[in-house]
């Protein structure tokens, strides 16, 4: 039995996630969301998508980027 970084659930099925120089143990993916997903600059939503990003920061979106400056952030290109 491990112990979710998230919520403290004592479980016998968690699993680890390493990103860069981060890692964390978790009991369900909502968890892992919660504990490592990046957050939008500009909204603070966790992103577990692709996001739009530029040389310093990550959004959710095109539309969160551009608020943010990024005048030319897109979401899809027709």
């Amino acid at each position: 039995m491990a112990t979710c970084d998230t919520c403290g659930n004592e479980y016998d099925k968690v699993f680890k996630i390493t990103y860069a120089e981060q890692t964390g143990v978790f009991d369900s993916f909502e968890c892992a969301i919660a504990g490592m997903a990046p957050e939008c600059a500009h909204c603070g939503t966790k992103i577990i998508g692709h996001g739009v990003e530029d040389a310093e920061q990550i959004y959710c979106c095109a539309n969160c980027a551009r608020k943010a400056g990024q005048k030319e952030a897109t979401d899809r290109v027709s």
